[in-house]
């Protein structure tokens, strides 16, 4: 069974019309149409989380197929992530064991990290207090990235959720609701795993150290 049928079988269940489902989830009613008759390979950006949410299902579950009575896994929050704002202090600065931690209801594959969203430029894809789940090393090649959204941080420091594309000069930064960032290099790409919308994971720790002194300015 895969996402499209799990989306199918859900949203039978709860007896709405389509229309209160995009309702629901606010995602638009044509791209509701599209999944439900399984038009769309993969959703981006965290669609899937919140067509989860408003199913009442659980997100890992309806994308991935896990079973979210499995073990608990405790993973690090590295810090933030902008969408719309560049983040500060580089990621090297933040120690090995993360900012705080979360749990996951499942078991994830190895070497694990998440990150929080925080701006607004990739709307509707990504909402602020998004998590977002990736590896913490780069496993595959920078040009395999293009067209796909990812995390990366920026040869001076700078973290985003970005769509990445083929620049002129080096790569360009992507957003849906702010101006790209032409020629930037990066030095590592995040592969995202999974997506989680706000409050979906349980925090181990309340945020504090680094992660309060984090600088943010828009981007």
């Amino acid at each position: 069974m895969d996402w499209k049928t799990r989306l199918a079988e859900s949203f039978a269940a709860t007896g709405w019309k389509k229309a209160e489902l995009a309702r629901r989830a606010d995602v638009p009613y044509d791209n509701v149409i599209k999944y439900l008759g399984g038009a769309v390979d993969q959703p981006r950006g965290d669609t899937l989380a919140r067509l989860a949410e408003a199913l009442g299902v659980d997100p890992l579950w309806l994308e991935k197929g896990f079973d979210t009575d499995s073990d608990e896994m405790d993973i690090p929050v590295m810090g933030y992530v902008g969408a719309g704002a560049e983040v500060e202090p580089d990621f090297e600065q933040v120690p090995p064991e993360g900012l705080r931690q979360i749990t996951i209801p499942f078991r994830l594959p190895k070497e694990m990290i998440a990150f929080e969203v925080t701006g607004t430029s990739m709307m509707p894809q990504f909402r602020a207090g998004t998590t977002i789940v990736v590896y913490r090393e780069q496993r595959r090649s920078t040009e395999s990235f293009f067209g796909e959204e990812a995390v990366v941080r920026t040869a001076d420091g700078r973290r985003f959720i970005k769509t990445v594309l083929r620049g002129e000069r080096g790569v360009t930064l992507s957003s849906w609701n702010a101006d790209p960032i032409e020629n930037v290099s990066l030095v590592w790409i995040g592969e995202i795993f999974t997506i989680m919308p706000p409050g979906a994971a349980r925090r181990l720790e309340r945020q504090g150290g680094l992660q309060g002194r984090l600088s943010l300015k828009t981007a």
